[in-house]
């Protein structure tokens, strides 16, 4: 088994999902600290523009719950990871356009010019959910992006804030430059017609444009066309821990699935995780997510959603975003979900059997 395992680091994005629950309820700490080893955080940046310092590329003993495109495109890279589980939670995804663009709907934009994020970034996240959007609602017009102007809109400079010659905040990040800053100038502008955007961000940059939602993707009746880097969201771990610490992988699962069923029985304390996770008001949390976002935060290795992890790959192999192609099947490894499913229905049975109380250790299933 080689050397004791000291540490574990760990990656989310600031997104709902059930690792983030399993983290702020201190379930994960606790169980590895049971085990003698320190629980390690490696924050990612909502923000496409900034470098992604990939923790996998360089810890072997991690994992990470989060959007697929990074998972995706460092799997593609050579990085030996393992999808363990996967987590679907429908967010807000729109395509949008000013007033005075004369858009009311998808086959409007046949002819027009579509903004499409060019981040000076390795892994552009951004660019490939919105040419996945585009494409995907286009498609259900019988259009493609040859049926559109794709216009690049690479990162605008924005200049730092400063106070008495003291920098408060800069061109980056939250307390700067807006996820979508290029393409509110670009629609501002009337260089493009219409942009992507989602989640609480953009539900908020659609708010303040007063813009037009010309289709709203969150919300479509077919799965396959809101697939994109935030659904399905994969739970990726090293090889090299899974190899080397099976029952340290099963003991984290465990408590991320854990996380999700107290979830979906803990509405408002959900709610308020997830605004803390993501930085913004329940209220538009509620808008972005929906009322009832606890109830979709389980984890599983449904065949759809393979399937739809699987579309967006091939997806991102079509258009150029990845450095090779790789089979799906074999990045997803069962095992470990099967192995907690085990031991939780075994444990559910036990009290049962012995006619017992539901000892408090396994309530929190319940």
């Amino acid at each position: 088994m080689g050397a004791p395992l000291r540490e574990i680091w760990h990656a989310r994005c600031p997104v709902p999902t059930p690792l983030s629950v399993a983290v702020q309820l201190g379930w994960v700490e606790r169980a590895l600290g049971d085990a003698g080893i320190e629980l390690k955080s490696c924050p990612e940046s909502g923000d496409p523009t900034r470098p992604q310092h990939y923790h996998e590329t360089w810890m072997p003993n991690s994992f990470r719950h989060g959007g697929s495109v990074p998972a995706i495109h460092a799997r593609a890279a050579g990085l030996d990871t393992r999808v363990i589980g996967l987590s679907w939670t429908d967010e807000y995804q729109a395509i949008i356009a000013l007033p005075q663009s004369g858009l009311a709907n998808i086959q409007h934009l046949r002819g027009r010019r579509i903004g499409i994020p060019l981040h000076d970034t390795s892994i552009d996240h951004s660019r490939a959910a919105a040419l996945r959007a585009f494409s995907a609602m286009l498609a259900t017009e019988g259009l493609t992006l040859r049926d559109v102007e794709c216009i690049d809109l690479p990162d605008d400079h924005v200049p730092a804030v400063t106070r008495d010659g003291t920098v408060v905040a800069t061109g980056n990040g939250r307390r700067g430059r807006s996820q979508y800053t290029s393409e509110v100038r670009a629609l501002a502008r009337g260089e493009v017609d219409a942009v992507y955007v989602k989640d609480a961000n953009g539900a908020q940059v659609t708010h303040l444009l007063g813009a037009i939602i010309v289709a709203n993707i969150g919300s479509h009746p077919d799965p396959w066309v809101r697939v994109n880097n935030c659904t399905p969201r994969p739970l990726t771990v090293s090889k090299f821990l899974l190899d080397n610490h099976p029952e340290v992988v099963r003991s984290l699962l465990a408590e991320v699935v854990a996380a999700g069923e107290w979830a979906r029985n803990n509405q408002a304390q959900t709610l308020a995780m997830v605004a803390r996770e993501t930085g913004w008001a329940e209220s538009w949390v509620r808008y972005a997510y929906g009322d009832q976002v606890h109830r979709h935060l389980q984890v599983a290795l449904q065949p759809g959603w393979i399937e739809g992890l699987s579309r967006f790959k091939d997806f991102m192999v079509q258009h150029g975003l990845l450095p090779a192609g790789f089979a799906i099947g074999d990045w997803i490894d069962p095992v470990p979900l099967h192995d907690v499913r085990v031991d939780q229905q075994r444990r559910r049975a036990l009290p049962v059997l012995l006619g017992a109380r539901t000892p408090s250790s396994l309530q929190r299933l319940h």
